[in-house]
């Protein structure tokens, strides 16, 4: 998608502030939060052990390297973050090839992002490998951008990836508005700046200054998203 950025500062003909939108991937547009358990789970059956199920709110929406990490440490398995890496990689590109649902409202919402010229950015904390396969199925021309986890020093919850994906955009984090499902996620948004829309998908997010939490992506659409803006001002 080609897009025209405003310059900051700037607003729209509608009379909003926003310049761009930033999108979570796993939990956020796909329905692949589960699909990540599920490998976790299938994997470590492999090596002999069993995962608590407990456990699954300490590794959603992370980085591979916190989750890989912490149930590598959790469990004792004898497998190396490199290898466990692998492993996960393959089983999660397996069941998305047989599998993938968009969550509701998210293919109208791109629809209407795009038809707008609006800049928009796909961040997610999965490896550039997995994102790509992804696309094929969300629609590439939807994204002026994408940033992966695999790509930035320093991953959710920490601001790198919205600040990239902000930069690249080349638009001001406090004027993207950023759709979440997930508490590392929104922290990595709210410490970017952005203005965050929280829809949750696997632990409950309660609203806090420059969060809106909503039970769906049918909930917003740009008039939604401009509306954001236009409070701060």
């Amino acid at each position: 998608m080609t897009s025209t950025v405003p310059a900051l500062g700037t607003r729209t003909a509608e009379g909003s502030a926003l310049q761009a939108v930033l999108l979570d991937m796993d939990g956020t547009l796909v329905d692949t939060e589960g699909f990540w358990w599920d490998v976790e789970v299938e994997v470590f059956a492999s090596l002999g052990h069993t995962l608590d199920d407990s456990w699954r709110h300490v590794v959603v929406g992370g980085p591979m390297t916190r989750s890989a990490g912490f149930l590598i440490e959790a469990t004792g398995a004898d497998i190396t973050l490199a290898e466990l890496s692998v492993l996960l990689n393959d089983g999660f590109e397996q069941r998305i090839g047989s599998d993938l649902r968009l969550m509701p409202g998210a293919a109208r919402l791109l629809a209407e992002l795009t038809a707008h010229d609006i800049p928009t950015a796909l961040v997610s904390a999965s490896h550039r490998r997995i994102i790509d396969r992804v696309l094929a199925s969300l629609g590439p021309r939807h994204f002026t951008l994408t940033v992966a986890g695999d790509e930035v020093a320093r991953t959710k919850p920490h601001p790198d990836p919205y600040l990239a994906a902000a930069a690249g955009l080349g638009v001001d984090p406090a004027r993207c508005a950023v759709v979440e499902d997930t508490a590392t996620g929104v922290a990595a948004a709210e410490a970017a700046g952005c203005q965050v829309v929280a829809v949750p998908s696997v632990a409950p997010i309660k609203p806090a200054e420059r969060r809106t939490v909503v039970g769906s992506l049918e909930e917003v659409d740009l008039t939604f998203l401009r509306g954001l803006m236009t409070v701060m001002l």
